[in-house]
């Protein structure tokens, strides 16, 4: 049994869809790819070679050992979700995405490794990619209680480009556009994801709650320029600030990804103006970064930002023009570069 699931990039909606706000991502054609089959006992093998590494435990002991035991908790959500498993299996698991550079990487393999699972059960089940994506996030997520969205694991799961709505009621939505390529620049600068996170995510979780105090009946889908902020200090101010304008900005762009033949330069433009807002207020961005998409603009791209948490990992430029021109101004930036284009979802290969 082989399994292999994209990537992604978020064009619209970073660090935002944690507070209840929408994302437009998109899959890209960097997989991750797991291969594996059952075993005659209760072992769990997963050989990891990009990462020299081995990680065995027993079907019989589930209980988490450490931060993030991610391989455990896909089977115990498995088995919440009706699965049984008489044998445990052996697996390789391999990736093309860039490891913790903000391209959902760790969410392909958990994608991958839910998708897995779900055909190795006594009873295989037949799941579609939505329902693995939703299985993937409560694995990664609710298990460890940790800040992020759901983003990363809907997009690899469903793939291609799509709208998610968390809240109030949670939307998934494919769209049509023909975007054409772009080029991914991986800066190769370590990150702290987590501490990223959790500074964007708690700051603003509490300005929201201020807001709300002098804001009845109003939410951060509802907010404006009007609102009464006379309860935040001028860095809370910023940072709502910033809030309202990238959620403005995903509504923009919506109508433009909503056509098969969307206005490219329309799209690059918005992409850079909602990098602008993450640099400048949310401060995720890093000299190499703004050098490389310095670099990729400078050889014709019509627009980029950085994707993921930030404070490292990967940008992306929209370059359906001259993606080869730019991919070696990434290079000469001192980025690694890897043109891409939308791709499918999950899928057994």
């Amino acid at each position: 049994m082989q399994i292999s699931t994209p990537g992604r990039i978020c064009l619209f909606g970073e660090h935002q869809d944690y507070l209840g706000l929408p994302v437009v991502a998109m899959a890209i054609s960097l997989r991750a790819k797991l291969s594996g089959e059952k075993r005659a006992d209760k072992k769990v093998v997963i050989h990891k070679p990009d990462l020299n590494e081995t990680e065995i435990f027993l079907l019989d002991d589930l209980n988490y050992t450490k931060p993030r035991d991610y391989y455990k908790s896909g089977i115990v959500v498995c088995q919440n979700a009706g699965l049984k498993f008489s044998s445990g299996f052996e697996c390789e698991i391999s990736s093309e995405i860039p490891i913790k550079a903000g391209c959902g990487s760790s969410s392909a393999v958990m994608v991958s490794w839910i998708h897995f699972l779900s055909q190795m059960s006594d009873k295989p089940a037949d799941w579609n990619q939505e329902k693995i994506g939703g299985l993937a996030y409560a694995a990664e997520v609710l298990e460890f209680n940790e800040p992020g969205g759901m983003m990363d694991q809907y997009s690899t799961a469903v793939g291609s480009l799509i709208y998610i709505e968390p809240d109030p009621n949670k939307t998934i939505r494919s769209m049509n556009s023909n975007l054409g390529a772009f080029v991914l620049g991986d800066s190769c600068e370590p990150k702290d994801t987590m501490s990223i996170l959790n500074r964007c995510r708690d700051s603003r979780i509490k300005i929201i709650q201020k807001l709300n105090i002098k804001n009845h009946n109003a939410t951060i889908q509802t907010l404006d320029e009007s609102a009464d902020l006379s309860d935040l200090n001028i860095d809370e101010i910023e940072l709502y600030k910033a809030t309202i304008n990238n959620r403005d900005l995903l509504k923009m762009a919506l109508p433009e990804l909503e056509k098969h033949e969307p206005n490219d330069k329309l799209i690059g433009q918005l992409l850079s103006n909602h990098h602008h807002v993450l640099r400048d207020a949310l401060k995720v961005s890093t000299p190499k970064i703004e050098l490389m998409l310095d670099a990729a603009l400078n050889a014709g791209a019509l627009g980029g930002k950085i994707t993921g948490s930030g404070g490292g990992g990967c940008m992306f430029a929209y370059a359906p023009e001259n993606p080869e021109g730019v991919f070696e101004a990434i290079k000469s930036a001192g980025g690694d570069a890897f043109i891409i284009q939308s791709d499918e979802g999950t899928r057994v290969d």
